[in-house]
């Protein structure tokens, strides 16, 4: 690919700061730059004709943490370190509703409930167990016991007579939220060059050196807000990548379901949207394939999804699938993401955990914060 001088001179001459991914964490980490930077040049990368990976793929929940997630990861981190991870969830949303305003991103607070089958009832009775102890844990985080002991209200099949809730769990328009997102970036004076893949950043002297597919550029900083396809670019950072497939059914007469829900584990994931219910997860159950950056959708999961929606969700209805898709998020072995400091210009953001409505924002801000 040629440039031209004048492509050359104004986008690719005498930057400050490249951002690689357009997606949450890095449009924030943009915005945060040029709110510190104003006079600075900025300049936003996206491979993708629209944000790849998770952002705008995603199903949209807050993702505070239902009881089972938050039980299980007490086995694996200190309560110190799951209190610090739901505290940066809540502070993250609150800066993105500060940001972008509740009308914008479509965020309505109906609560998380986390569903157990009825052929799981050790799992209900731990999580039942624990909850007083992680409610008095959150209760700082929240300023009230986030979880409760509710009926099965909305009639689901196959599942115990009760639901744990979490009473503070909300959701958005993930659609609305990266529009309103990009329409901040462009007001700032902010260009995003879309269908351009990073295929390398060197560090050259003071400065990094920019590679894409026909030219390259000199950036005085780079941040890489990538997260599932960060291994690309970062050969000294362990994010793997991790295939999410979701569907959507066409709207539904007379749908009574509001709210965010999870069962086995987390594992499955399902809400309400547009009079429609969007149902996502499954990758317990080919978990090497789903480790993978490529976009699609497999037998054995969309099977499972549509039998448990027919079965669990929507027992007893006529249901249309509308639509169905991927995304790519990025994990690891610990929950906590990644921002740090790779070298004295190059930076990343990454390692979202499957949280990145959540964690978006303020990875995004901690990111910008390394220019210092």
């Amino acid at each position: 690919m040629e440039l031209s001088y004048w492509e050359y001179k104004t986008w690719l001459s005498r930057v400050d700061f490249t951002v690689i991914g357009s997606g949450l964490v890095g449009l924030n980490c943009a915005l945060q730059l040029k709110e510190k930077y104003p006079k600075s040049k900025i300049l936003v990368l996206e491979k993708g004709s629209l944000p790849q990976g998770a952002s705008t793929k995603n199903a949209g929940f807050a993702c505070f943490g239902s009881i089972s997630e938050l039980v299980s990861d007490l086995n694996s981190h200190s309560e110190e370190q799951v209190v610090q991870l739901v505290q940066k969830r809540y502070a993250g949303i609150q800066l993105l509703r500060k940001l972008l305003g509740d009308k914008a991103i479509g965020f309505e607070k109906h609560g998380g409930h986390e569903l157990f089958l009825e052929d799981a009832p050790d799992l209900f009775e731990t999580c039942l167990d624990r909850m007083d102890n992680l409610n008095e844990l959150l209760r700082p985080v929240f300023g009230d016991a986030p979880f409760v002991k509710t009926k099965n209200l909305f009639g689901f099949g196959k599942i115990q007579e009760h639901y744990i809730t979490h009473q503070f769990e909300g959701q958005l328009d993930t659609g609305k939220m990266m529009k309103a997102l990009l329409q901040k970036c462009y007001e700032a004076q902010i260009p995003i060059l879309n269908g351009v893949e990073v295929q390398d950043i060197q560090e050259v002297g003071d400065k990094a050196h920019v590679v894409a597919e026909g030219f390259g550029f000199d950036s005085k900083h780079v941040f890489v807000a990538t997260n599932g396809f960060a291994s690309k670019l970062l050969k000294s950072e362990t994010v793997k990548p991790a295939r999410a497939q979701v569907l959507i059914t066409q709207p539904i007469k007379n749908l009574n379901i509001k709210g965010t829900f999870h069962f086995n584990e987390g594992f499955y994931y399902f809400r309400n949207i547009d009079d429609r219910i969007l149902f996502g997860g499954g990758r317990n159950l080919d978990i090497k394939t789903e480790e993978t950056m490529e976009f699609g959708e497999t037998d054995i999961i969309q099977n499972s999804l549509e039998k448990l929606l027919k079965e669990v969700i929507l027992p007893n209805q006529k249901i249309e699938i509308d639509r169905r898709w991927s995304g790519i998020m990025g994990v690891g072995t610990q929950k906590s993401p990644i921002v740090k400091t790779i070298s004295n210009s190059i930076h990343c953001g990454v390692r979202l955990g499957g949280m990145g409505v959540a964690l978006g924002s303020l990875v995004g801000k901690e990111l910008a914060d390394l220019a210092e």
